[in-house]
């Protein structure tokens, strides 16, 4: 999940809402228990936080709920400055944006290490095991053009004739040095020559606009999109598959201040029911429910926790 998805990406939702609920057997393991719950204003940031802080509060504690916090800057800040205790993060951005590495590692566990470590060494900030979806950059194509074209992966694009090899990329993933340009000479793609993909096969424009275009195929068969996006299963889109592993992971990742898990161990294990749950697959249809049918993520959060059963 990069931070230009900030831009694009979905409603914001005000803090202080989510519903009050009890886990099942009315279990108290947080009890006493006061803690801050913040989010990124992305409809996916909003939609985590809800999920901590309804469960959280379901476990017992005082949950302050902080979610919604404009831009990626402010809820980070809050976690270093000590107002906030409970951060849902990603571990791309963790690597790129906050300490400025840029270095590619395609591992996702390997990547969640080093980020983790260098968080406890410099912030004492604890990033927990990663849940199982990645919210990273990937190209999509119409169901009815991947299956015209067989394609399934972006080596099957790079073999395709030029005239079939058409993007959709916004001005922002044009211009990233782990954007466009970079990711087709990972697959030996020259840019802007005749036999590579000429300037005129690539269209850029918003990124929202992207999804759409690419579900018409018109003006172009491949699109780029965010793995997790609602509008991924809503417009039966295909994900190709980064065979040359060239996008960072995204891994999402629940960060916790070290001393508020000193003092309150329990969070690991709850947060860790949570995280186990999640799947690219799951958080397409979460914030597709929000973004495209309009729901409130504080419901569309209580739904889902009550559907697992870990809620009444």
């Amino acid at each position: 999940m990069t931070i230009s998805m900030l831009t694009g990406c979905g409603l914001v939702s005000s803090s202080g809402t989510f519903h009050h609920t009890t886990l099942p057997g009315g279990a108290q393991p947080l009890a006493g228990a006061k803690v801050v719950v913040t989010s990124k204003s992305f409809t996916e940031g909003v939609l985590l936080g809800k999920i901590t802080a309804t469960y959280l509060a379901a476990a017992g504690a005082h949950v302050t709920d902080l979610t919604g916090a404009p831009g990626s800057a402010s809820s980070r800040q809050a976690q270093l400055n000590g107002d906030a205790d409970i951060l849902w993060e990603y571990t791309g951005t963790g690597w790129v944006n906050y300490h400025n590495e840029t270095e590619t590692i395609s591992d996702p566990h390997e990547l969640w290490v080093r980020v983790h470590d260098i968080e406890k060494r410099d912030h004492n900030l604890e990033w927990l095991s990663p849940a199982n979806f990645n919210d990273t950059y990937a190209f999509g194509v119409s169901t009815p053009t991947a299956e015209r074209l067989k394609v399934k992966s972006l080596s099957d694009v790079a073999a395709l004739p030029v005239q079939d090899r058409t993007f959709c990329v916004d001005d922002e993933f044009f211009s990233r040095s782990d954007g466009f340009i970079p990711m087709l000479q990972k697959y030996g793609i020259p840019y802007n020559t005749p036999d590579g993909v000429p300037s005129g096969n690539v269209t850029r424009m918003d990124a929202g606009v992207v999804y759409t275009a690419t579900a018409k195929s018109a003006p172009c068969n491949f699109g780029m999109i965010y793995t997790t996006d609602g509008r991924v299963k809503n417009l039966k889109l295909v994900v190709l598959d980064d065979d040359k592993k060239f996008f960072l992971p995204y891994s999402g990742t629940a960060v916790v201040r070290g001393v508020v898990l000193d003092r309150y161990p329990q969070l690991r294990p709850l947060l860790a029911t949570i995280s186990e749950r999640l799947t690219n697959d799951l958080m397409q249809e979460l914030n597709g429910r929000v973004d495209i049918e309009g729901q409130d993520p504080a419901d569309v959060a209580y739904d889902w926790l009550k559907s697992q059963k870990l809620v009444e």
